[in-house]
């Protein structure tokens, strides 16, 4: 229970059903250092959980997960300055919620753990939510398959506005309450202030255009990211971030239509389904992005790696971030983008 309506509502329909719920909080041990700073695992969330729980008469526990965010925000910090964008609420999802959280389900005797994804779990497969708009199972693709047999998504066939009237008819204290869409961790709304403070901002250098020329200067690699066109030098017409290249520091900038690619490689393969044969290719469709309409593309794997080749150019493929396979409503499985041609 993240003290947000979703997993209110999950926790009220668990108990609905018949279930005997127990809430379990993940403190992630950041506090925000003003009143202007928040995080979506601060006191006032842990209180707002506690008290929905309260309200339901079911047992409730804060768990401190302090040291393993610390690890997910080390690695974080680690990335950027590694010239690449890194999405830390996969990551989160695969070691955390549905991996420490399991043990603590082993622990206090708990048959399944419920969570307010918006996702649909059928037979053990991962498919869209109903609510296209609230799908979160791009951020799901890591989760091992034994830990996904054992978690139930109650809010899958539900619409956000739904779940806001459950919450209103219960009387529930988060019915209203706003959703958090930063990272959890990034209490002052920018992710470089956590990258500086974990290790420095990365390699300064330069800029450079599509020939290689030296445009300008930047302080640090931390500040960029593959598709970014804010605080780049003014060359005339707009330019992008094409490239990051972590030991000169350089950046180097282009015109959007030299953006789009049709290959991309990925790496930490991790399959949802029975694996496919090496070198045994795979149609189906790739979104690289949490918003990208998936692309129809051919993956070739090789191990942990995979070879993508898209029917159609695709924006800004990013390293770092998770590419994901979908056929139909089913989610295959997904990987890290390592690179693009």
């Amino acid at each position: 229970m993240s003290g947000g309506v979703d997993s209110s509502v999950v926790a009220l329909m668990l108990q609905q059903q018949g279930h005997d719920v127990v809430g379990v909080f993940m403190r992630n041990g950041v506090a925000g250092k003003s009143a202007q700073e928040k995080s979506c695992c601060s006191a006032s969330d842990a209180r707002d959980a506690s008290v929905v729980a309260d309200r339901l008469g079911i047992p409730f526990y804060a768990v401190d997960y302090e040291k393993e965010f610390a690890r997910l925000m080390d690695h974080f910090a680690a990335e950027y300055r590694a010239g690449r964008t890194p999405n830390p609420c996969v990551l989160c999802n695969q070691d955390l919620k549905f991996g420490h959280l399991f043990q603590l389900a082993d622990d206090v005797g708990a048959e399944m753990v419920a969570t307010g994804h918006y996702a649909v779990q059928k037979d053990g497969e991962l498919h869209l939510a109903a609510d296209a708009d609230k799908d979160q199972t791009y951020y799901l693709f890591g989760v091992e398959r034994e830990a996904l047999r054992r978690t139930l998504f109650p809010l899958g066939g539900m619409t956000k506005k739904e779940v806001r009237q459950v919450a209103t008819d219960a009387s529930l204290v988060t019915a209203e309450k706003a959703e958090s869409m930063d990272i959890c961790f990034v209490t002052s709304g920018d992710y470089r202030d956590v990258v500086r403070t974990r290790g420095g901002a990365g390699k300064p250098g330069n800029f450079l255009d599509a020939n290689g020329n030296i445009v300008g200067e930047h302080s640090g690699l931390d500040g960029f990211t593959i598709g970014q066109r804010k605080g780049l030098p003014a060359l005339g017409t707009p330019h992008y971030v094409a490239a990051i290249a972590p030991d000169s520091g350089d950046v180097t900038l282009v015109p959007r239509d030299e953006l789009k690619k049709k290959i991309m490689f990925v790496d930490g393969v991790h399959w949802l389904i029975d694996a496919p044969i090496s070198s045994e290719p795979l149609t189906c469709d790739v979104k690289v992005r949490a918003r990208h309409v998936p692309v129809r593309a051919v993956i070739v794997p090789e191990g942990k790696k995979a070879r993508v080749e898209f029917s159609e150019p695709v924006d800004a493929i990013t390293p770092g971030q998770a590419a994901v396979f979908y056929r139909g409503t089913q989610v295959l499985g997904g990987g890290w983008i390592d690179g693009s041609a």
